[in-house]
């Protein structure tokens, strides 16, 4: 097991109030747990310890890897480029369908493999020619306070921070977190209270308000993916009332991923997503107005590749990871010069489909 730091075990939190009776209060996330000395919140990585809230993975890491930015998937924020992913432990939603188990629900801290500041994760990006930093794997709402400070220090590198979250937080914390962030992805799960109280151990409601949240009261660009699971969320019905409510609340510019499930964790039950139910749902959510609707884990090259809104032409070819034709230019499309949504440069990254992990401990 790795030697942590006394600063990094002794990293006190945002976002609690001490109680009357000793117990303080969490209130980062929804669930608001309620602490005894020497607790852990529902996310785990949250600790009462001498009345104060500490943060037990503050500068921990499951470790470093070199991803293509559309793996987020953000598939409007330079296209192309390569993003630094990395995540820590822990999560504050229960999803019986978690596809990183192994890491959000690890309560193991000889998994937390790679060490390093937020100084020298920002380093190391700008170093390696990344564009951007993920936090992802596990969710980053748990370790707020050191996505908050990696980004901080890789925005004075000129790195983005990327945020790709579950959107499960307060009204109290949301502000702060995402002044910090540059972009992100946030995972609208279902879209009946039902699946997110059955299958998530959440709700639905406090992710509605980050999306509304991050439109109306931010600069920062965001996408959202929704998982579709046969049986559960992926009806007719369920993804029109979403398309309808994402057209009506955010607008029809919102990059909208459907992905396919794969069996795991607690519901290994469940088969496959087939292909034709994602083109189904982006079908149906096209027809609603969303300009931007993708496929995504499974090979669909037009599902996944970028259209123009007005004059229907590709404007980004993607094979999986991999780029081919792309025709936007000053934010605009190069045939009818119709404004694209997103965050764009000229000429797209070079990084492809490759993933490269990375120990932060043998950089200086």
């Amino acid at each position: 097991m790795m030697k942590i730091t006394d600063q990094e075990q002794d990293y006190v939190g945002r976002w609690w109030h001490k109680q009357e009776d000793g117990r303080i209060l969490c209130t980062l996330c929804p669930r608001a747990c309620m602490l005894q000395e020497g607790q852990r919140g529902f996310c785990f990585v949250r600790q009462n310890i001498g009345g104060k809230m500490v943060l037990t993975t503050y500068g921990r890491s499951s470790g470093f890897c070199i991803d293509p930015v559309e793996k987020k998937p953000l598939n409007h924020f330079y296209p192309g480029t390569s993003i630094l992913s990395f995540g820590t432990a822990g999560c504050n939603l229960g999803c019986k369908f978690c596809q990183n188990w192994n890491i959000s629900k690890s309560k193991e801290w000889d998994r937390l493999t790679d060490q390093a500041s937020p100084e020298k994760i920002a380093r190391v990006a700008k170093s390696l020619g990344c564009r951007s930093v993920a936090f992802t794997y596990n969710d980053p709402v748990i370790f707020a306070e050191y996505a908050m400070d990696v980004a901080d220090a890789c925005r004075a590198q000129g790195v983005n921070a990327v945020a790709v979250t579950a959107g499960y937080m307060t009204d109290e914390s949301r502000p702060e977190f995402y002044s910090h962030m540059d972009a992100a992805n946030v995972d609208l799960k279902g879209f009946t209270e039902d699946f997110y109280q059955r299958l998530t151990l959440s709700h639905l409601q406090p992710v509605l308000d980050t999306l509304v949240y991050l439109n109306h009261q931010t600069n920062v660009w965001f996408e959202i993916t929704t998982l579709l699971i046969p049986g559960e969320n992926d009806s007719d019905q369920e993804i029109h009332a979403m398309s309808e409510w994402i057209m009506a609340n955010l607008g029809p510019d919102v990059p909208l991923h459907f992905t396919a499930f794969h069996p795991d964790f607690r519901m290994t039950d469940h088969p496959h997503t087939p292909a034709v139910t994602l083109t189904r749902a982006r079908n149906i959510a096209l027809s609603k107005g969303l300009r931007y609707v993708y496929t995504g884990n499974v090979h669909d090259p037009q599902g996944s590749s970028t259209y123009c809104y007005q004059c229907k032409r590709r404007i980004v070819e993607r094979d999986w990871y991999v780029l081919g034709e792309y025709h936007i230019k000053n934010g605009c499309c190069q045939y009818c010069q119709a404004p694209i949504a997103g965050h764009f440069e000229d000429w797209p990254g070079t990084w492809g489909a490759k993933r490269l992990p990375v120990q932060l401990s043998e950089f200086p």
